[in-house]
């Protein structure tokens, strides 16, 4: 899925990119791993559908609103060409991440469909950090909160 969105972007080395996957389960890592897509430095958002997808974009340029991405999946139809993948993903049997990583591997970007979409860049905030009237201690505030998240719930 990397080199695909890097391929289909034009991804520069060094390039930051963006990237939201739709499953908490193996889709980030390489994305965390390789392309230093993280959850700490806003690369990388998780929003857990249960899907073996991610969209990817380049960070947009200075005062866009709007910027192409690329979401791409694993196709069941394209898997069912690697039966033991096919099986792995559709858990129809139980398969080690051993056996099923070098066939997805051989598989390239045979198993996967892609298109590219639309995404709204969001406005970002200033960062500010407040003291919890509260508890007392430090907290990244977003509007005018006086509470830290914890002491408002």
């Amino acid at each position: 899925m990397l080199n695909i969105a890097r391929r289909e972007l034009d991804v520069r080395d060094g390039e930051r990119i963006y990237v939201t996957c739709e499953t908490k389960s193996c889709v980030p890592d390489p994305f965390q791993i390789l392309a230093g897509a993280t959850i700490g430095n806003n690369g990388l958002k998780i929003n857990n559908l249960g899907k073996m997808a991610v969209t990817v974009n380049k960070q947009a340029p200075e005062g866009m609103k709007g910027i192409i991405g690329i979401r791409i999946y694993l196709d069941p139809e394209k898997t069912k060409d690697y039966p033991k993948l096919h099986a792995w993903y559709l858990n129809t049997e139980k398969l080690h991440h051993e056996e099923v990583v070098p066939v997805l591997l051989e598989a390239g970007d045979n198993v996967y469909s892609w298109k590219t979409v639309d995404l709204e860049v969001p406005v970002r905030k200033k960062k500010r950090i407040q003291c919890c009237k509260k508890c007392g201690e430090m907290f990244v505030q977003h509007d005018d909160e006086l509470l830290c998240g914890g002491c408002t719930e």
